[in-house]
């Protein structure tokens, strides 16, 4: 991944409604949602979805297809893997504190979990 494209990825989830969308889109695979159910999940407007799904979708972390009428969006895993192999590759290659967070469930050695809060 080039800098570019992890700049762009990064400024894309530096946005509340955008990471709450990828993380919505996450645990439902390459089934994703359609739309309308993200749009009431997150309670944006039509409006306001469209932009943060194609600010995403030309970021390379989410795509969209289509089935029948409706739009289903998923998590571009292969995108969110390289963004996040970026900066685990070039600043915090094994750095045992930041792979302990990356873990499911962190080892009895990894650091307390304040130090790996994923809460807001």
């Amino acid at each position: 991944m080039t800098r570019a494209a992890a700049l762009t990825a990064l400024q894309a989830l530096a946005h509340g409604a955008r990471l709450d969308l990828v993380r919505l889109l996450m645990p439902k695979g390459t089934a994703g949602l359609a739309a309308g159910d993200i749009g009431r999940a997150l309670g944006l407007s039509a409006s306001r979805l469209s932009f943060h799904l194609s600010t995403l979708e030309q970021a390379g972390l989410i795509r969209a297809r289509k089935e029948g009428r409706h739009v289903f969006y998923s998590v571009d895993a292969g995108g969110m893997g390289q963004t996040i192999a970026f900066l685990m590759n070039d600043c915090c290659r094994d750095h045992p504190e930041v792979l302990a967070c990356c873990r499911q469930d962190p080892p009895p050695t990894a650091p307390p979990a304040e130090t790996c809060s994923t809460q807001d």
